[in-house]
């Protein structure tokens, strides 16, 4: 059983010892704002339901030791050969974060180790941010344990140093921020440059509308080229057009950009800077007009990283296609990109025709079968134990 008992008892059992503590965080959907946090953008993401636990046991030395319910092998450094370079694979998440900590703070010198135990029911691979998860879990934990008081945006720096060092991933904060700061039947309108952070009702549920997420199953992974090219493309665009980052254009800019431009780098900045005016005018339109006035918005983003960005797979584009056309409001795919998940905003009464559409649009052209699920917004991380 994947909750926070389920890895209390699963600690205790593998260690031989109970734990102190287990703490949580969430995955999220990024309902909008894709690729603008590090171009010090704007994003919009809210937690989903599905979260990742990590119980904590005190040591009397200075190791630490992570284990967890999906690898076989338990992964132990002492605190003091701690290095970006020093651990990989899974264990690069947690190790990293620890690292990470001695970066912001915490005296790793002078701290003892720790026993760590890990599940999750976060989807892998689906661009709903199993790695945040882990991270701001572990993160949480290790702040309260060692007493350091980080507050959450800066708990937020950590995990997100440790994916960019440790892990090799050039992500910028939007996912940690998500699962630190959500509230549940809200998101978290953030600005990445200054991280002031403002937390958005939704109003979903009220409103009679579902979240419907469509995993694909094409796994994608940050650490590999194509998200690390778009971002090179971006911080290319900001340095030919003079300006710190394409967050300080305007979408008035964008004639001049595509003068001085060549036609790739245009288009991955016309992407940047029309998809910080999506989030802008996202959260207005909620204030406004309420959750059922958005859909305009999350096509338009759709088709901008499909064509502009290009970041969309076949599978993504068909299950965004097919959800429309079944009857969302608007629907959009989720996450860096090259695989992973699509979102569409449903009417509660059309749920299930959306979902059969899609299925039946991926066994027609031969895709494997998506899983598809629905969310409600949720709580951000927590200590549950």
């Amino acid at each position: 059983m994947t909750d926070a008992a389920g890895t209390h008892q699963r600690f205790t059992e593998y260690y031989g010892h109970a734990p102190v503590g287990v703490w949580s965080a969430p995955g999220r959907v990024n309902l909008i704002g894709e690729h603008t946090d590090y171009n010090d953008g704007f994003v919009f993401p809210f937690a989903i339901a599905e979260r990742t636990w990590v119980a904590l046991g005190d040591r009397h030395d200075r190791v630490v030791r992570v284990a967890t319910s999906f690898a076989p092998d338990a992964v132990e450094i002492h605190l003091d050969d701690l290095a970006p370079h020093a651990v990989d694979g899974w264990a690069a998440y947690p190790l990293g974060v620890t690292w990470a900590l001695g970066r912001f703070g915490a005296d790793l010198a002078h701290v003892r180790g720790v026993d760590l135990y890990i599940t999750s029911d976060v989807p892998v691979g689906a661009g709903l941010s199993s790695s945040a998860a882990l991270e701001s879990a572990v993160a949480l934990a290790l702040d309260e344990h060692w007493g350091l008081g980080l507050d959450r945006p800066t708990l937020a720096k950590v995990g997100q140093l440790a994916e960019n060092e440790v892990v090799g991933a050039p992500t910028g904060i939007l996912d940690q921020s998500a699962t630190l700061l959500s509230e549940p039947d809200a998101a978290v309108f953030l600005d990445c440059r200054s991280l002031d952070a403002e937390v958005i009702p939704l109003r979903f549920a009220a409103e009679g509308l579902t979240l419907v997420v469509i995993d694909t199953k094409v796994e994608h992974a940050h650490a590999t080229g194509g998200y690390a090219a778009r971002r090179a493309s971006c911080e290319a665009g900001a340095t030919a057009l003079g300006v710190p980052a394409l967050r300080d254009l305007r979408v008035e800019d964008l004639d001049r950009a595509q003068a001085v431009l060549d036609d790739e780098t245009f288009r991955r900045v016309r992407h940047v800077v029309t998809e910080d005016r999506r989030v802008l005018d996202t959260v207005r339109t909620l204030r406004e007009h309420g959750p059922g006035a958005i859909g305009s918005l999350l096509d338009a983003s759709h088709a901008s990283m499909r064509d502009d960005f290009e970041i969309t797979v076949p599978e993504i584009d068909l299950a965004v296609e097919t959800a429309r056309a079944a009857g969302a409001i608007g629907a959009r795919m989720t996450g860096g990109g090259f695989g992973g998940s699509a979102i569409a905003l449903v009417a509660d009464d059309r749920v299930d025709e959306v979902t059969s559409a899609v299925r039946a649009a991926f066994a027609e052209h031969g895709f494997g079968a998506p899983v598809i699920f629905t969310e409600q917004p949720s709580a951000g991380a927590r200590r549950d134990a």
